[in-house]
């Protein structure tokens, strides 16, 4: 959520691409599906799809126990699978798993493995290699941010992450055979399936790591993966070549190639789509009208699970004040943000649990019960006042505010950020300052501002579904000891702080609770008070808008934005003559 931020999905992960605008530029699948003879299928040399990714020099990471944003995570779900996967209604599916039970109380899970299983060199794939990845990626050495937060429910995760003990297996991680894992919880969870779709369960080569270490992403031509494709060629900061792994369990591509060029910003991914560069792409803001008028309906947007949102940091001043909090959220006119500067590219929302989601609670309201989400710069001016009262602070001697960003050349995120730099100036009287910088910059430093003083201050990020539970949205992301929880919600020594804790607690309960209309409940009180607190300031539900070539033949669209592995061997290429040129990879 993956998770997976900034303008990208999952900051926080994961945890995150700028603006929604570039989703489908980050390689989502964003069209509904199109019904078709596959008679119309055009030659095998011509089944090549030229996805880019937009606004990246390169990957963040191709190892799927650090991948924590949608660029690294659609590719390294084309190549690397796990038990089990997201279908396009986000609903659980058995991948290398065959079949799987739980045990009467919930703390035991026993999965059996497909026979015949192979990674894409050909290699056995056993139960050991089931064990070794997800205990690999709780490794302290490999370094994960986001392990913990999506195997955290294992038994003694949290020993094997601090380097306590050295490995799960034959503690909570089992393998009686070669065709069986057994994983222990250490509660009963309603989302553990859901949570084991993230790639930090997917599995990977030992051999390869063995032989090459941390560069082993640098080898994946050689094996690495289970998934539908394998890497024939990356070269970093240029392209990425996926082709068909022919030991793949599931149903064969029917391409024959899939190509992921980079592209610095939109505008220029848009071009090239013109150009016939490439086979889809995002939309920037100031061209929708353009493709809306493009034939062959060409032009697509989709609702997906995905907030864009403010965070600061409660151990930062002036963050450390919830009235100065809650003026900085009442302060933003967030319609306006959507509509008159987004172009309507999103839609502006007060919610943390998006539209769409089990548990969204429309009955939500902003901060001091501010419904409309045009804000209320008058009541924030009073709030300021008051915060500022209770902290002594005057004009002259109010903390300087640095609102870190990360554009990566997107004129829309631009002009984004200085409407609200200039909405803070007319409501608080405030100039915060906007720091510009890198995406994985950005990344690492909102990871590394749990349980820190020093940590970034206030930043911009997104973040999207990694599976459609609340847990994902709430107890994953500000949970007492959450690893994403850069914003230290209830980690803090502030007056709120037991209230904080005690919702933190109220969310775990709903974690558990197997009254799933209770469990809802539960989670809509989590929010509101999470939204009180002003833990994030959410902006707006993300919407993909793209073009796509109407010669790509099977793409379904869903909420996650991401290809599942079942899907491949149905997207194909006809013989629409509105396609782009791939003779440069044949």
């Amino acid at each position: 959520m993956k998770s997976r931020a900034l303008l990208s999905r999952r900051l926080i992960p994961a945890l995150l691409c700028i603006l929604a605008v570039l989703l489908s530029a980050c390689g989502s699948t964003a069209p509904a599906a199109t019904n078709s003879n596959s008679s119309d299928k055009a030659p095998d040399d011509k089944q090549i799809l030229i996805q880019p990714i937009t606004g990246r020099a390169d990957l963040k990471t191709f190892d799927p126990a650090l991948a924590g944003d949608i660029p690294s995570i659609n590719a390294i779900s084309k190549v690397f699978t796990g038990l089990v996967s997201l279908n396009d209604k986000l609903e659980v599916q058995k991948q290398l798993a065959q079949s799987y039970e739980a045990s009467a109380d919930g703390l035991t899970w026993t999965f059996k493995l497909r026979p015949n299983l192979k990674f894409s060199d050909g290699a056995p794939l056993t139960s050991k290699d089931v064990a070794y990845s997800i205990d690999r990626a709780l490794d302290p050495q490999v370094g994960s941010g986001v392990a913990s937060t999506y195997l955290g429910l294992l038994k003694d995760s949290d020993k094997r992450s601090a380097g306590k003990v050295k490995t799960l297996i034959n503690d909570s991680i089992i393998t009686p055979d070669d065709q069986t894992v057994i994983l222990k919880t250490t509660q009963k969870a309603a989302y553990f399936l859901e949570a084991l779709t993230y790639n930090t369960s997917f599995v990977v080569e030992r051999k390869l790591i063995d032989k090459y270490g941390k560069n082993f992403t640098d080898h994946l031509d050689e094996g690495g993966g289970a998934g539908p494709w394998k890497v024939q060629k990356f070269e970093h900061g240029k392209e990425i070549v996926f082709v068909p792994n022919t030991n793949y369990y599931g149903a064969q591509p029917k391409l024959k190639k899939i190509v992921v060029p980079f592209y610095k910003d939109s505008q220029t991914a848009y071009q090239a789509y013109q150009n016939g560069q490439v086979h889809d792409t995002g939309v920037p803001s100031s061209l929708v009208a353009t493709a809306k008028n493009l034939p062959d309906n060409q032009y697509h947007q989709v609702p997906i699970l995905a907030i864009d949102f403010i965070a600061m940091n409660y151990l930062t001043k002036p963050f450390n004040n919830i009235k100065i909090r809650q003026a900085f959220a009442l302060a933003l006119n967030k319609y306006a943000l959507a509509h008159d500067v987004g172009k309507d590219a999103n839609v502006a929302t007060n919610h943390i649990v998006p539209e769409g989601m089990p548990g969204y609670n429309e009955n939500l309201t902003g901060p001091m019960g501010v419904k409309d989400t045009k804000g209320d710069p008058t009541q924030a001016k009073q709030l300021f006042e008051q915060g500022m009262k209770e902290e002594g602070y005057t004009q002259a001697t109010f903390p300087q505010v640095v609102f870190t960003v990360a554009t990566e050349g997107s004129s829309d995120a631009a002009n984004a950020f200085s409407a609200m730099q200039q909405m803070w100036k007319n409501a608080l009287g405030i100039d915060v300052k906007i720091r510009d910088t890198d995406f994985n910059t950005l990344l690492d430093q909102a990871n590394a501002a749990a349980n820190n003083p020093k940590g970034i201050q206030m930043w911009y990020a997104d973040w999207y579904a990694d599976y459609p539970d609340p847990q994902d949205w709430l107890t994953l992301l500000f949970g007492n000891g959450a690893a994403k929880n850069g914003m230290n919600y209830g980690q803090n020594k502030n007056p709120y702080a037991a209230e904080q804790q005690a919702n933190q607690a109220l969310m775990v309960k709903a974690d558990a609770n197997s009254n799933n209309t209770e469990r809802m409940q539960q989670y809509n009180t989590a929010e509101q008070a999470l939204i009180n607190d002003v833990a994030w300031i959410p902006t707006a539900q993300e919407i993909s808008t793209s073009v796509r070539k109407p010669c790509v033949v099977g793409v379904v669209d869903n909420a996650q934005g991401l290809t599942p592995p079942d899907d491949w061997g149905s997207i194909y290429i006809n013989n629409n003559s509105t396609c782009a040129n791939v003779s440069q990879y044949k």
